[in-house]
């Protein structure tokens, strides 16, 4: 059996999965998740010093968890708020000086990709009518099958970005429906969500005290769910929204601008559930490198 680990470093959270596989099957040995929050200096186009020390902080613990774990390779990769950066070069570095690893910035495409190829590799799903959407804390993505084949898209508006930036649902909608519109067209029916904001909705549904990825992995909301929680939490200040179950506090400040997308999607898409997903671009990290060996 091949174990590998892989780390994501978002805009909001920094992310580890160890994983081994055996006959084409992946068996998660431990995940792992700190807010760490790199993308708030995000609106100054730059990485600050704390966040970047923090962050890296995150991901050699994460690497040295990996390593004790037995995982033989580990693999890291940074999204919106490291490729948008113009010191991402200073951050890299200091990651690289601290573990030895290089760090691999995704483009938006690249990222939509592993998001859908994760949902593919973990869900049984028609991917010709299925769209998936990745709701991050910089930026969005979309991905479904058109006839050519896979279409990806990436929105710059994330939790993170949205909520320092100020935003309205009318804002957030017209810089989506165009892909929509077109997802639609295509033929996706069909709606898969992953990431924070997204497994946050499943657990704040079912009011998880305590998080369990097998209650999450499958669950499916509909838009009265959504909206219902939208409502509930924008409703909310910051010191009660810490308090919901399946909340983590670190994303309070910053999941009414992640479920306005989602909602936003829903209905430009037209559907009327979300289906939602704990794997994604990890578990596609992790296949990738086992095939490569």
């Amino acid at each position: 059996m091949k174990r590998v680990g892989a780390i994501d470093i978002g805009t909001n959270s920094t992310r580890l999965l160890v994983a081994e596989e055996s006959d084409g099957h992946l068996r998660t040995v431990a995940t792992n998740l700190a807010i760490t929050r790199l993308g708030e200096g995000i609106g100054s186009g730059e990485l600050l010093p704390p966040a970047m020390a923090r962050t890296t902080d995150a991901v050699a613990g994460f690497f040295h968890e990996a390593v004790r774990l037995g995982a033989e390779t580990v693999v890291a990769v940074a999204t919106s708020a490291v490729r948008d950066a113009a010191n991402r070069a200073d951050f890299l570095e200091l990651v690289k000086k601290k573990t030895g690893l290089q760090i691999r910035v995704l483009s938006g495409t690249e990222e939509a990709s592993y998001s859908y190829l994760g949902v593919v590799s973990g869900l049984p799903m028609e991917q010709r009518s299925t769209a998936v959407l990745d709701v991050g804390g910089g930026s969005t993505e979309l991905s479904w099958m058109e006839p050519q084949g896979l279409n990806t898209v990436s929105v710059n508006m994330g939790s993170v970005r949205l909520t320092l930036s100020g935003f309205s649902p009318a804002e957030v909608a017209a810089a989506f429906h165009p892909h929509l519109n077109r997802a639609r067209q295509a033929g996706a029916a069909v709606l898969v969500g992953v990431g924070g904001t997204v497994t946050t909705l499943a657990a704040i549904q079912q009011e998880l005290a305590i998080y369990d990825p097998e209650r999450v992995h499958g669950f499916s909301l509909s838009i009265l769910d959504v909206t219902g929680i939208l409502e509930r939490l924008a409703g909310m200040e910051l010191a009660e929204r810490k308090k919901v179950a399946g909340l983590q506090p670190g994303r309070a400040d910053v999941i009414v601008a992640g479920v306005t997308i989602v909602k936003v999607v829903m209905e430009g898409l037209g559907v009327d559930r979300l289906t939602v997903s704990e794997w994604d671009l990890l578990h596609s990290l992790i296949l990738e490198e086992v095939e490569r060996k």
